[in-house]
């Protein structure tokens, strides 16, 4: 009987392997297989018997039989007797060999079932498979690769029969004529020689060790005959390489005279090969091994035919590598093994080979020959010992070629000569300069476009190969010190090597350190046996200047640094503690920054007191003239460097500075001077920057050297007649005296303090002003030169800066400053307005700046021509944007951006300059009536620019202001008109600053009356605070500031002015710019605020008429003042007022709704109109009901009154100030706006209001929906926020309530989200709004009964309707709405009743009956078609269940399970999660007599429950989770108490197939006896709508068996169950059917 039910179960799933899923495939597979561990006998000859009898089946279904038929061989192969083992090796070599057609699937399944035998049944395969293995007949293509496998998956097994397979096998190779036998005897011979070769490596742990080489050899000649001699000569590419394959094995197997009899041919044979496949790695493999083998058997012959080896195997290397395939890189290694092994052999002749190649100029030739080297210098060390001159001889010409290909390769044979001591021999050196040379490569430019090819090498890839290697010879080669030190030094003041500094100098400190180890002699360069050296002058010049860009090249900077400091007993012995102290620092300044960050200025200032103090501490006139001459023959070297010989000039100039010896001094500076680029920008500033460093201790000298130059041959010869004719760029005239002139001001400037005036006009200016002053023919000629023009005026800048930092300064009277002034201003004018391409302007403007300060004062016309020139010349520009955008790119586009700004500040200390001088009222009036009318401007930009100008003025005005006795500042008023209107400008900067001129504007003020410069006024200050008000666009906000400062400067104006001030501010309302006259319309409000008057006849009329001005005007300063009227309006006539303002046309417009808002400034008056309103909203129906159509649903209209008034109130509490007023009348705001809301759901507006609302929206007139519900909502939150309850509005709207109130289907939750935070947040409100909510449970509006119940229900569910003292009337109110006609409010009730048991547990006891029948009857609701009160009440009994006592519950717990349990498989979610919930509570009380009884009810839910775990939605899967956890403490088992408490956390995913296992382990273990029950309840599931519970069944159930002990199995009709699995084994889900395949392997425990 258990074996029919063994093959039952096999056969269903055997049956099932036609399905097309691949995963249900793969799960019978796993079935069978697991049926095999427990029945592998079983199993085996179930399968054998099927396939047999199933003789038509198809093979890709015969595959999966025959995997599990391997997999349980395999696994238990230890456990078959020979006789199973037979039939499954009959079957497997009948399969195998069925077809004689290859079918390759089905055949290799049967090959591998033979094999997997083979293991441990070799005999007994052998035996099989040699029936089909017969002398004369060519055998099955399967039974040769089945022999090869086995051959290598048991050695020592297969060995033995080779000899005699050999023997049989050898004859049918010249009857095997299709290429796929003939391609499966090379494999068979390939494997079996390399498993003879393992078998006689491993003699020691082999069952034969007499077994010899000699047995095999002959057998495996003459099959190398059949295969060289006849196979490998066929056509078709796969059969040749299956015999190459084959034949490098057999190569050392062959008898050696064999071997070397047919080495002439096998090796040219082989070598033929490589023009036939493009993919040589096997040909390579073979090559190698025929190869090796010759070598061992020391091969005589094989020397005959290194020529074709060779000029064979080079191409190959020579063949570029593709690294993204495997066979070309493991083909590329294979090649240079057959090298390696070639230069052990043959030395001389493979570089008798190579090295000419390296001669030739084809880049892969030359490439792939060097590759070659590298691998034999690496790999054949002893035969190459004595080559290594005759190698190095032969790099001259790689050296030479440019491909980066050769470059890297030629840096990696170097790198391997370097390992191996190549480079200690003569001509060692000229590969280390290769390598250096390589390291300093420049960078990549430009990049390519297209996307570069595999094997692309770019300058910056052999570069950064050249520098590891460099670093790593330097550091890791021992032998290599002597060779690079000091020699790399060498390479350190050349310029080609610059790129090369940073590798070089870490290299040279490690090479350095090193010999400090050894000694001071060995570190100390002996100079005089270095003649190639650089001089410790050329050293230290060469690192200084490079230090100078310290980022460049990979930080050399620091590197160049650092080797300085190591190498300062080889520059001056005197060095060392200074360049310790220094230096160091120097390096973490640069670690420290980022090349954007460092300040370059800053950083050559310290390197040139480092140089200022080393050449101090050298102490040595002569070292010190040395160095200096060295650097000047270093000058020229820098041409393509402007910023490094910048700083060379600079470094120059200091050493002269230092040099005691004038005769050098003027000899270098003539040096100097006529060796100069003086069309270079950076050379001009450089040597300048020389001439002023240098003036410092050689002022005479310097100055003498300037003119003598003038003088010379060589300035005259460029400064011709006619070459001012020529073109500018071409010009080397204006270059010079550009160059000369800049020169005379770094000497004024740098020059002692206490000789510098006697210079200035004497010697400096005369020159310059010569050079400047072009004349033809004594005419003067206007140069337009730029660099002469900007040269001028930076020295005069500095001349200016030196005059004024003099000693005799004050004494000083400048001659020449007005026509220095002149001149800046011509400059200035002649600078275009539309353009900002050059600094002119800008320098222009230092200039006069330094100018002005100067004795004698300008006269007031020229100050006058001066501000005017200047402020038209930047305050007129277009816009930063525009220039910006003109005629550039955007590294130009960020140049103007910094020249802007540069300008900017240049007029600002112009400007300031200018005031000091005039510090007095008078003298900031003339300054303010320059800037007004660009105050005024219609452009932004200007005013924007004029306002910033003004601020920094009025606040330099202010610092410096110093008063000795109280005077009246006359011009207040004027000045505070000018600005204020700025305050309400169109851009937030205008603002602001306007706001400081007034700040600053009051101060002035008061330190006229008297007040000290630190006094600090409290009302002045508020000004600074009130800025803020100005950054926010809002015109509410920006009038309401705007009023504040008004009254700020108005309490602080003096009485006298305030005409003055308010004549001005009346014309400001006339201002062209509709947002600047506002701040007029402040003050002018200001002024109005304490008038008033009877004007009750007149209230409509002037509310009409600020209307229309207000309409006028738009978003205008008129707004403001009219909400001022309005309210002084509102505070005598508010009934006519708010009568008016009602009348005015929906939706409100803004004007009118700024109109309502003004009516919210005052609490009383506030409170006084809501309650208008209110009585406006309470006494007129809020809807009308109108039947469109006979057939039509009736349709609800607003009534326009308290729609108008509803708008009004939310206009009116939208106000900050209304809060104390709402606050006053909060439970009848509250109340009657909560019933709006109720009343206004689905409420349409009247139809002219309809037309309306679309014309505002799509013109966007109206500032807010006029949709009822909407603007109900929005006003009770209004009402909400400015009731002090901004909490609820918070809590409200964060849980989306505002929106669900808006809804017909959600409006009750929205409530009850409004009622949750009300008792929440406002609890102290809520008695007087339940008082005057309760009539509103009998409303005749079954909306507003809704809302009121809904708002009720929620408040029970918190306690503080208990506390205070609500709690029973609520309760009473919600039980007679059981029998309420609509649907929701009995739901709701309930929904209430439910609530009181998390408000007050304490009631809920109390009243536990009373609430225990209410939910009962709601489940038995008959008018409850959807089951909505039902689903409510099994939600509120589930919440009661935890409060109410046992005795009230016992008597109905039987009744309400059974009640309940239809829903759990319910189509509705809700209604299945809160049936189980309920379930689960009510397990609370089924102690007791109850317990019996309700435990049978658990078992009958517990399979649901259980395969709801995979119910499709989440909050029943949580629900399942609960119910079982309150079950668990009923099963009587603990295992599953634990297992339902540990594992089913609902906020912890849970894996669900291991669950069930152990779910079942425990049922069986404790309740075997239900098997029968549980898996007939999993049957019902079969149909399940839900796959997942579907798969879940089966799977349930297999786990059930799976655990079951064989005893209880007998109850279970296994027949029912297998004919059902079978019938869902054909379900449309593949997942079910891999369940149902899982279970079905399982079965094998119940028969």
């Amino acid at each position: 009987m258990m074996e029919s039910r063994v093959k039952k179960l096999a056969i269903t799933l055997m049956d099932a392997t036609t399905d097309k899923d691949p995963l249900v495939q793969e799960q019978i597979y796993n079935a069978l297989c697991y049926l095999g561990e427990s029945q592998p006998e079983e199993i085996l000859n179930s399968c054998d018997e099927y396939l047999r009898q199933h003789d038509k089946l198809a093979y890709p279904h015969r595959i999966i039989i025959l995997k599990a038929m391997e997999t349980v061989v395999k696994n238990k192969i230890a456990h078959l007797d020979k006789s199973i083992a037979k039939i499954v090796i009959f079957l497997a070599s009948n399969e195998m060999t069925k077809s004689k057609e290859i079918i390759y699937d089905w055949q290799q399944a049967a090959s591998d079932v033979l094999v997997a035998a083979g293991r441990h049944f070799i005999n007994q395969v052998m035996e099989e498979v040699l029936t089909k293995f017969q002398p004369g007949i060519l055998p099955h293509y399967f039974i040769m690769q089945t022999f090869a496998n086995l051959s290598v998956s048991n050695v020592f097994g297969m060995v033995p029969f080779l000899n005699s397979i050999l023997g049989t096998m050898l004859p049918m190779l010249g009857m095997a004529k299709q290429d796929h036998m003939k391609s499966v005897f090379c494999y068979a011979l390939q494997h079996f020689s390399e498993s003879i070769q393992e078998y006689l490596a491993n003699l020691d742990k082999a069952p034969d060790p007499t077994v010899r080489k000699d047995t095999f050899s002959n057998e495996i000649f003459n099959a190398y005959d059949v295969l060289f001699n006849s196979w490998l000569q066929s056509r078709e590419a796969k059969l040749r390489l299956a015999v190459v394959e084959a034949l490098g094995p057999m190569s050392p197997l062959m008898p050696s005279d064999k071997l070397e009899e047919q080495l002439p041919r096998l090796i040219p044979g082989i070598l033929a090969l490589y023009k036939k496949h493009a993919e040589a790695f096997y040909v390579s493999k073979s090559l190698c091994q025929i190869l090796e083998a010759s070598v061992n058997i020391g091969s005589r012959t094989l020397d005959m035919q290194l020529d074709a080896l060779l000029s064979t195997l080079h191409p190959q290397i020579c063949a570029s590598v593709e690294s993204t395939s495997p066979l070309s890189v493991k083909n590329h290694n294979e090649v240079l093994r057959c090298f390696t092994v070639l230069a052990c052999t043959f030395p001389d002749r493979l570089l008798g080979f190579l090295l000419p190649k390296l001669e030739n100029h084809n880049e892969r030739i030359r490439v792939g020959t060097l590759i070659i080297m590298r691998q034999i210098i690496n790999s054949a060390t002893s035969q190459m010992e004595t080559k290594k001159s005759f190698i190095l001889s032969s790099m001259k010409l790689p050296l030479q070629d440019g491909s980066n290909k050769v470059k890297r390769a030629v840096v990696q044979v170097i790198s391997a000569m370097a390992h191996h001591g190549y480079l200690e021999q003569a001509g060692g050196e000229v590969m280390i300069e290769y390598i250096v040379r390589q390291c300093a490569l420049p960078p990549d430019t430009p990049p390519k476009k297209q996307m570069p090819e595999a094997d692309d090498l770019t300058s910056d890839g052999v570069k950064n190969i050249s520098i590891s290697t460099l670093f790593l010879i330097s550091t890791t080669v021992d032998r290599m010190n002597e060779v690079l030190w000091p020699y790399l030094l060498e390479f350190v003041t050349p310029i080609p090597f610059t790129g090369a500094l940073t590798p070089l100098c870490r290299s040279l400190m490690h090479l350095a350190a090193k010999k400090q180890e050894e000694g001071e002699d060995a570190f100390l360069i002996r100079y005089d046996t270095h003649a190639n050296l650089p001089s410790p002058h050329a050293l230290l010049a060469r690192l200084l200047t490079v230090s100078s860009q310290p980022y460049l090249g990979d930080g050399r900077g620091a590197a160049a640094l650092r080797l300085l400091n190591v190498l300062h007993p080889n520059i001056h012995p005197l060095l060392g503690q200074l360049w310790n102290k220094k230096i160091s620092p120097l390096v973490d300044h640069l670690e420290a920054n980022t090349e954007k960050s460092l300040s370059q200025k800053e950083w050559e200032d310290k390197l040139l007191l480092l140089l200022r103090e080393t050449l101090t501490a050298i102490d040595d006139n002569a070292w010190v003239c040395q160095f200096s001459k060295e650097m000047c023959k270093q000058l020229n070297s820098y041409n393509g460097f402007p910023s490094e010989k910048n700083f060379l000039y600079k470094c120059i100039g200091t050493s002269l500075g230092v040099c005691s010896n004038k005769e050098v001094v003027q000899k270098q500076l003539q040096e100097l001077l006529e060796t100069a680029r003086f069309q270079e920008e950076a050379e001009r500033e450089g040597l300048a920057s020389g001439f002023g460093i240098c003036a410092m201790n050689h002022l005479d000298e310097t100055l003498a050297k300037l003119e003598d130059f003038v003088k010379s041959d060589i300035f005259k010869k460029s400064v011709g007649l006619f070459s001012i004719f020529k073109d500018r760029s071409d010009n080397e005239a204006e270059k010079i005296k550009s160059t000369l002139i800049l020169c005379y001001g770094y000497v004024a400037m740098c020059a002692p303090k206490e000789l510098v005036l006697s210079r200035i006009e004497a010697d400096i200016l005369r020159n310059i002003f010569q050079y400047f002053d072009t004349k033809v023919l004594g005419i003067k000629v206007e140069t337009k030169d730029l660099t002469l023009k900007l040269c001028l005026i930076r020295s005069i800048c500095m001349i200016s800066q030196a005059i004024y930092n003099s000693v005799q300064s004050s004494a000083f009277v400048f001659s020449r400053k007005a026509e220095l002034v002149a001149q800046m201003m011509e400059f200035i004018k002649t600078e275009p307005l539309d353009l900002l391409r050059t600094p002119i302007r800008q320098r222009a403007m230092i200039s006069c700046t330094y100018l002005v300060v100067l004795e004698p004062p300008l006269s007031d016309a020229d100050k006058v021509e001066l501000i005017d020139t200047c402020l038209n010349s930047v305050l007129a520009l277009p816009p930063l944007e525009v220039l910006k955008e003109k005629d550039g790119n955007v590294t130009d586009a960020l140049q103007k951006e910094t020249l802007y700004h540069d300008l900017i500040r240049a007029l600002k200390d112009l400007l300031k300059k200018l005031l000091q001088k005039d510090l007095t009222p008078r003298g900031l009036q003339s300054m303010c009536e320059h800037l007004g009318p660009w105050i005024k401007s219609t452009k932004e930009h200007e005013r924007e620019r004029a306002v910033e100008v003004s601020a920094t003025l009025l606040g330099f005005y202010l610092d410096r202001l110093t008063v000795s006795c109280v005077v009246p500042f006359y011009n207040l008023g004027v000045l505070v008109a000018l600005f204020s209107p700025r305050c309400s400008d169109s851009l937030v900067s205008i603002r602001q600053r306007a706001v400081d001129c007034a700040y600053c504007l009051l101060y002035i003020q008061l330190r006229y009356e008297g007040f000290a410069h630190d006094y600090r006024d409290e009302m002045v200050e508020r000004l600074k605070d009130l800025k803020k008000g100005l950054e926010d666009p809002d015109f509410t906000i920006l009038f309401n500031t705007c009023y504040n400062i008004a009254m700020v400067i108005g309490k602080r104006l003096p009485p006298e002015q305030l005409m003055s001030l308010l004549l001005v501010m009346f014309e400001g309302l006339a201002d062209p710019n509709q947002n600047c006259s506002r701040a007029a319309a402040v003050m002018i409000n200001a002024l109005l605020k304490e008038r008033g008057g009877v004007l009750l006849d007149k209230v409509p009329e002037i509310l009409g008429l600020l209307h229309s001005k207000l309409q006028e005007v738009e978003e205008g300063h008129v707004r403001k003042a009219a909400q001022q009227t309005v309210y002084i309006l509102a505070s005598q006539h508010k009934t006519v007022v708010v009568s008016s303002l009602l009348g005015s046309s929906l939706p409100f417009d803004s004007h009118t709704c700024a109109m309502w808002q003004s009516l919210a400034t005052e609490p009383t008056l506030t409170s006084q109109v809501l309650e208008l309103l209110l009585d406006k909203v309470n006494r007129d129906i809020p809807y009308k009901e109108n039947k469109p159509f006979m057939l039509a649903a009736c349709e609800r209209i607003a009534t326009t009154l308290p729609l108008a008034a509803t708008c009004a109130l939310h206009e009116l509490m939208s106000a900050p100030e209304s809060g104390p007023a709402v606050l006053g009348l909060y439970p009848q705001l509250f109340v009657t706006l909560l019933l709006r809301v109720s009343c206004t759901v689905g409420v349409q507006l009247p139809r002219s209001l309809q037309a309306k609302e679309r014309k505002s929206a799509s013109r966007s007139l109206a500032h807010r929906t006029l949709e009822p519900c909407s603007c109900a909502v929005e006003t009770l939150r209004a009402m909400l926020t400015h009731g002090g309850s901004d909490a609820v509005v918070q809590s409200v709207g964060s849980a989306g309530g505002w929106e669900l109130m808006k809804s017909s289907e959600r409006h009750h939750d929205g409530i009850a989200l409004l009622a949750r935070a009300m008792a929440k947040h406002a609890g102290p409100k809520l008695p007087l709004i339940v008082k005057n909510l309760f009539p509103m449970l009998n409303s005749v509006y079954d909306n507003q009964r809704v809302t009121t119940t809904a708002f009720f229900a929620e408040l029970l569910n918190s306690n503080v309707v208990n506390d205070l003292v609500l709690l029973e009337s609520m309760m009473d109110n919600m039980t007679g709405r059981q029998k309420d006609p609509c649907t929701s409010v009995r739901m709701l009730a309930l929904r209430g009743l439910g609530n009181i048991s998390s408000g007050s547990p304490d009631k809920a006891r109390k009243h536990g009956a009373q609430l225990l029948a209410s939910m009962v009857n709601g489940m038995d609701d008959k008018d409850d078609p959807d089951n909505l009160v039902a689903l409510e009440a099994m939600s509120s009994l589930s919440k009661l269940l935890e409060h109410v006592e046992e005795r009230d519950i016992r008597s109905m717990l039987l009744h309400i399970a059974i009640r309940i349990r239809p829903f759990f498989d319910s189509e509705n979610h809700e209604l299945r999660k809160a049936s189980i919930v309920l379930f689960g509570n009510l397990t609370r009380f089924s102690a007791g007599n109850c317990e019996d009884v309700f435990f049978e009810q658990i078992l009958n839910g517990l399979v649901t429950l259980l395969l709801h775990l995979q119910d499709p939605k989440p909050e029943v899967i949580r629900a399942c989770k609960f119910a079982l956890r309150m079950c668990a403490p009923n099963m009587g088992c603990e295992g599953l108490c634990d297992m339902f408490l540990n594992h089913l956390h609902e906020d912890r995913s849970l894996h669900y197939g291991e669950f069930m296992n152990n779910v079942c382990k425990n049922l069986m273990q404790n309740y075997p006896e239900m098997l029968n029950r549980l898996i007939s309840t999993n049957l019902f599931y079969f149909k399940s709508n839900w796959v997942d519970i579907r798969a879940a069944a089966p799977m349930f159930i297999g786990f059930l068996v799976l655990h079951v002990d064989q005893e209880h199995c007998k109850h279970v009709d296994l027949d029912q169950l297998i004919s059902s699995l079978n019938v869902l084994l054909r379900d449309p889900a593949p997942v079910v059917r891999v369940k149902v395949a899982e279970t079905l392997g399982r079965l094998v425990r119940m028969v």
